[in-house]
């Protein structure tokens, strides 16, 4: 025990792997927190969708050669989360089959665009690290924390500061809006924050993989718990803590970070379903 200790003592010594951690902390505690409403509002596959749309902006800004992809990455996945949370309900093409189009559609467009047009000599590993994040995680500079910071205390005091009505719009969007609420505000707000958490979880878990991280921790609190702020709590504690469970084992047997992570989240979702049928007397 001491030993593997010391050794995680070694590796937090180097700034890259603590930028890591800061970054997955407060990723995961986002994308917990807005994964609560996506969940119950049916919206789960949205981080799918929205994270293709960034890598297909991705491939654009890299055959564009932009220094920095975030100019047209955040402004693309914004408009379209716009599009697909505040889509009316006269809308000819609705929910999940919206998603899929726009997630299929996207993701073969970047690649194509990738191919065709890009330069890079490893076409395939810089795929592979922005569909399945690789090791870009442990390679961020202290501007990209920075930034990571600022953007992930923006979208949690949005949270905190719209809880009662993000509460209202996720379990009755009807009477809300009857109540006087304006419940397409809210629903703008509410995509708005999932665009940015979605882009910033792309170094975290890859674009392949960002649903699990909204999607498990909601899910896995909602095995254990009934009331909706016992929920949001559960699951921002749950997305914490595997995300640094998953920092660590990567770290120390060198496994991809997002994948170990999304790994470590569910494994925390069958310990919780098993506690929630235990609890139950369901066992």
């Amino acid at each position: 025990m001491t030993e593997l200790l010391d050794k995680i003592a070694f590796y937090f010594a180097y700034p890259t792997v603590r930028y890591a951690l800061i970054a997955a902390v407060l990723v995961a505690l986002c994308a917990a927190l807005l994964g609560v409403t996506l969940v119950l509002k049916r919206y789960s596959f949205i981080g799918d969708g929205l994270s293709h749309v960034a890598f297909g902006a991705v491939a654009v800004a890299s055959v564009l050669h932009l220094s920095n992809n975030m100019l047209i990455v955040m402004p693309v996945t914004i408009v379209f989360a716009v599009l697909l949370l505040c889509a009316g309900q006269n809308a000819k093409i609705k929910g999940d089959a919206a998603i899929a189009m726009l997630s299929v559609g996207a993701l073969g467009i970047g690649y194509l665009l990738m191919h065709v047009f890009g330069t890079s000599s490893n076409l395939a590993g810089d795929v592979c690290t922005t569909l399945f994040g690789s090791t870009s995680i442990l390679t961020l500079t202290p501007t990209d924390v920075w930034v990571c910071v600022a953007m992930s205390v923006l979208v949690i005091g949005v949270y905190l500061l719209f809880y009662n009505k993000i509460f209202a719009v996720t379990y009755d969007e009807t009477f809300a809006h009857a109540t006087g609420i304006h419940s397409g505000l809210y629903k703008l707000i509410l995509a708005v924050v999932t665009a940015v958490i979605i882009v910033l979880a792309m170094n975290l878990v890859g674009s392949l993989l960002i649903s699990a991280l909204i999607i498990f921790p909601a899910l896995s609190a909602m095995q254990l718990f009934g009331r909706f702020r016992a929920v949001v709590l559960g699951s921002a504690c749950i997305s914490v803590i595997c995300a640094l469970l998953g920092i660590i084992i990567s770290v120390l047997w060198s496994s991809p970070v997002g994948a170990t992570i999304v790994c470590v989240d569910m494994g925390a979702f069958a310990v919780f379903t098993l506690l929630g049928r235990i609890r139950s007397g369901k066992t």
